[in-house]
C-alpha cells in the first residue's frame, strides 16, 4: 500500500498569545457559552461561570474550539483534540518568543531563495 492510500496522523500545534484588553466582555462571552452548553450539568455550570468570571484564560478556554481551526479542511478527520490556556509574562523582546526561530524561518537580512 502507497503511503497515499494509508491513513497518517499529523499533531498540529499552534501557540497564540493574546492580549487581553476586555475582561468583562470576554467573561460575558465565556457565560453565555456556558449558559448555552445543554450537556453541562448544571453544579458544574456554577463552577464554570465563576471560574470565568474570575481568571480570563479560563474564560478563554470556555470559547476557543480547536475543531473551528479545521471545520472546512478537505480530507481530513479530526482524531483527538486537547487545549488549555494560562496568563503568561509576555516580552516579545525575549527570546523565547522568537516564534521564527522555532519554525525555520530565516533571518530578515538573508536573501530570500526561490
Amino acid at each position: 500500500m502507497s503511503t497515499s492510500e494509508t491513513a497518517r496522523y499529523v499533531r498540529l500545534r499552534v501557540d497564540v498569545v493574546l492580549e487581553i484588553d476586555g475582561p468583562a466582555e470576554l467573561a460575558e462571552a465565556a457565560e453565555g457559552r456556558i449558559d448555552d452548553d445543554e450537556f453541562m450539568p448544571e453544579e458544574e455550570r456554577v463552577h464554570a461561570r465563576a471560574a470565568a468570571r474570575e481568571d480570563s484564560a479560563e474564560a478563554l478556554a470556555y470559547l476557543v474550539e480547536p475543531f473551528d481551526l479545521i471545520r472546512d479542511v478537505p480530507g481530513i478527520e479530526m482524531v483527538q483534540a486537547s487545549w488549555s490556556s494560562e496568563e503568561v509574562e509576555y516580552d516579545p523582546d525575549a527570546l523565547e518568543w522568537d516564534l521564527g526561530e522555532e519554525d525555520g524561518a530565516e533571518d530578515d537580512d538573508e536573501e530570500e531563495r526561490p
